[in-house]
């Protein structure tokens, strides 16, 4: 999804270019690529202003590095990390904002019956990508015993969560990335910025339009890097793409990744890739995750009951399945091509 956006974000026509430049002779695009939070970062702005324009791409990095520190949980001393250590004995104390990111993410868990659910993690940790190792029967079937987002016990009077049983744990994952994109659009606009994407990933967000021209996001081909199956002309919105051809091996079970259904700890086959489009980053990322696990037809019927949301889903036949808002033509989009 990354490549395909870096792609489209560059694809500027002569004519495009010159009609910016009359408006604003001086101004031009400013980019910045990094790794943060586990993955790669993009920030790309239309500005007037050097030093404007790298202040602000600079602000934006500096809020990716402060999310990484607080919800990590590869980090030892990130707020996450002392919440799984300590949740499981006793109530802990947390921070407002991850209060806010964990209460929300317990609703996208109401709303998907359990298909979305931040405490998969006590599963997912046993899955090892880079060295092909998944967990035997008996460990996912202990493992499955800790999952469930009913157990997150959320005090709001006293701001604090408690695990209902010790070995649970929680992995905020793209949720967190979702979270820092919109963050990043936020800094941006305070800065005065009115064009721009924030990727993180395979989440993104947009920031008003390509300067009189609509984004055009690529939905990558599943099968085959470097295609795409799907242009989506966009603007002012949030995308985010799940699919089965990031982090995986495939073995003599079949394709082992990183998409774990939390109801059974394990992967989903029944979809190759979801891209959903949604007006903030957290529900587009809870949604492609809620497609991704439940399938087509349901995971459809649940992102069009959810204003401004819209789906492209690539199934394991490689059919393209699309939402009904996308089709005609919904908030932020025109019809795919």
């Amino acid at each position: 999804m990354l490549s395909a956006l870096r792609n489209a974000a560059r694809r500027v026509t002569d004519r495009d270019a010159r009609s910016a430049a009359t408006v604003q002779p001086r101004a031009r695009w400013f980019s910045r690529d990094e790794a943060i939070m586990g993955t790669a970062i993009r920030v790309e702005l239309w500005g007037d202003d050097r030093d404007e324009a790298e202040a602000a791409i600079d602000a934006v990095i500096a809020e990716m590095h402060r999310i990484d520190a607080a919800m990590s949980p590869y980090k030892h001393d990130s707020e996450l990390s002392r919440i799984n250590r300590e949740a499981g004995q006793r109530p802990v104390a947390v921070s407002a904002e991850l209060f806010d990111l964990i209460a929300r993410s317990i609703a996208f868990s109401e709303l998907s019956r359990g298909a979305f659910d931040i405490s998969y993690a006590a599963v997912g940790h046993l899955y090892d990508y880079r060295r092909g190792l998944r967990p035997n029967e008996s460990q996912l079937a202990a493992a499955r015993e800790l999952v469930g987002y009913r157990g997150l016990q959320l005090d709001r009077a006293h701001r604090t969560l408690r695990f209902a049983q010790p070995g649970m744990r929680i992995d905020l994952g793209g949720f967190a990335k979702g979270h820092a994109v919109d963050n990043g659009a936020a800094i941006l606009a305070r800065h005065g910025v009115r064009h721009a994407v924030v990727a993180a990933g395979g989440d993104s967000r947009l920031l008003g339009d390509r300067c009189g021209r609509p984004w055009t996001i690529g939905v990558r081909d599943p099968r085959n890097e470097g295609e795409v199956v799907a242009l989506l002309p966009l603007q002012d919105v949030a995308v985010s793409t799940s699919g089965d051809y990031e982090r995986y091996f495939d073995d003599a079970q079949g394709r082992c990744h990183h998409l774990i259904d939390p109801r059974t700890g394990r992967s989903p086959s029944a979809v190759h890739s979801v891209t959903v489009i949604a007006p903030d980053g957290l529900t587009s990322e809870a949604l492609s995750k809620t497609v991704f696990v439940l399938g087509v037809q349901e995971g459809l019927r649940i992102v069009e009951s959810v204003p401004g949301a819209d789906a492209v889903v690539v199934d394991a036949a490689g059919q393209l399945h699309y939402s009904a808002g996308l089709l005609q033509g919904g908030p932020g989009q025109t019809a795919p091509q």
